[in-house]
């Protein structure tokens, strides 16, 4: 039976340059690439192309060498023109130089009638084929699925709650039927039932309007309600023993196409935004662009920070560096590499902050747009007891003791205390309104990766 789920606790943060809804015409990147290190719980990846090699969109790059049945592949057709290696011969990034028409390897096709026809292995043959089966993470742990579970329910969140994200009616239009197709194919992986997450305050995207054969949960209140592990929390608890798979819709739709089209389709519309970016907007590329075509004379100094996804939990990437394969936005803020001398307790009327102390004044205004730069204002230093991490993480679990568990390698108190229910993104407002400037969500990823180890 669907719930409606109201979330009084957590924080949305107004920030300044959200993307306009349009695409604007920009030409694509030249190159594109695919790395490893986006993919958590990749043990260790098996090269399968050589520098100079012809691909097509849909060719295997690499593997893991513990699933060896999961492909991860090229998202265009081109050229390979660099495979980027570590110590001991580790594949850190794998580009290749795009045609201008891209090409596709070629899958089995189906109907929608056909896809309810098929059996699970069939369906899962063809994602780890084809690469989309990558698409996929699972809980607990936060990492790539394993082919060989079997999933107790499988969780889509319709929508992202995080700052300046991209609106999922706009990037998502237009994909109605192969989101349903996607959908047939889930329904297929588990026993259980596959849960799609939409906004309960606002009105349902065309793309979530006329699915069916799953159960559809809404769920309202301030980010991070749009997080798919906080969804699972309040649905479907999971439990020491238990795995679900989460997906986004991106996943699903990509999946769908790859059924009834019979190709590996990496397109996508991403938003590029920010305070400092001149333009925001949406544009259309691949998986794995190049971002430098997107900033190129549309940002306003040199001095910012470019962050593949959102600035909550992104990654800080370079110039002229390439957007994480999940992710579906660039975003541009100023860069903080200044100090202040008591700056972080000084009233001025620009800055935010959570906490009533140190600024009231954003209080006065909750709906203005501020302009946050990477500045920690402050130095880290011991927790500090202040219940605030509670206002923020609408989960049943104690964030501090939490943390002090994961800190101090008790297992059986990381276990007690909800580890398994966790990842670092439910823990990314956590990490902005902590006074002790902890690394917040690196402790949950060290947490999970002992747990997972032990």
């Amino acid at each position: 039976m669907s719930k409606v789920v109201k979330l009084n606790r957590g924080l949305d943060i107004k920030l300044a340059g959200k993307a306009e809804k349009k695409i604007t015409d920009a030409r694509q990147p030249e190159t594109f690439a695919l790395k490893p290190s986006d993919f958590m719980g990749l043990q260790r990846a098996k090269n399968l192309v050589n520098e100079g090699e012809k691909v097509k969109a849909g060719t295997p790059l690499f593997y893991d060498k513990k699933h060896e049945k999961v492909k991860f592949v090229s998202p265009v057709s081109g050229e390979v023109v660099e495979v980027k290696r570590g110590e001991k011969r580790r594949i850190l990034q794998i580009t290749i130089l795009a045609d201008q028409q891209i090409e596709y390897a070629s899958f089995p096709r189906y109907s929608a009638s056909q896809i309810d026809g098929l059996s699970r292995d069939t369906i899962l043959d063809a994602l780890c084929e084809s690469g989309t089966f990558v698409n996929f993470i699972q809980r607990p742990y936060a990492i790539l699925a394993n082919p060989a579970d079997t999933p107790k329910n499988i969780f889509i969140s319709g929508f992202d709650s995080s700052p300046l994200a991209p609106a999922y009616e706009f990037i998502f239009q237009g994909q109605e039927q192969y989101f349903m197709a996607g959908l047939q194919a889930l329904t297929k992986l588990t026993p259980g039932k596959v849960h799609l997450g939409i906004k309960g305050d606002a009105e349902v995207p065309p793309v979530f309007a006329q699915v069916k054969g799953i159960e559809v949960n809404k769920f309202s209140g301030p980010h991070p309600a749009g997080n798919v592990g906080i969804q699972i929390h309040h649905i479907s608890p999971i439990n020491k023993g238990d795995t679900v798979w989460t997906i986004n819709p991106y996943g699903v739709i990509q999946i769908g196409k790859l059924f009834l089209e019979g190709r590996y389709d990496a397109s996508k519309i991403i938003a590029v935004a920010g305070s400092e970016v001149k333009n925001p907007s949406y544009y259309r590329t691949y998986i794995g662009a190049n971002i430098k075509r997107f900033v190129e004379n549309n940002v306003k100094s040199n001095n910012v920070r470019y962050i593949s996804g959102n600035i909550l939990s992104g990654e800080k990437i370079a110039a002229d560096d390439y957007l994480g394969f999940y992710h579906n936005m660039l975003t541009v803020i100023p860069e903080g590499n200044y100090s202040e001398f008591l700056g972080w307790i000084t009233p001025d009327p620009k800055k935010y902050s959570f906490h009533k102390a140190f600024g009231l004044l954003s209080f006065l205004s909750p709906n203005k747009e501020y302009v946050l730069d990477t500045n920690l204002h402050g130095e880290e230093r011991p927790f500090v007891q202040t219940g605030a991490m509670e206002k923020v993480l609408p989960m049943d679990i104690y964030p501090v003791v939490l943390l002090k568990a994961i800190l101090a390698n008790d297992y059986d108190a990381m276990e007690a205390l909800g580890i398994y229910e966790v990842a670092e993104e439910d823990f990314a407002l956590c990490e902005f309104i902590d006074v002790s400037k902890n690394d917040v969500q690196a402790m949950i990823r060290e947490g999970l990766d002992m747990i997972r180890n032990s």
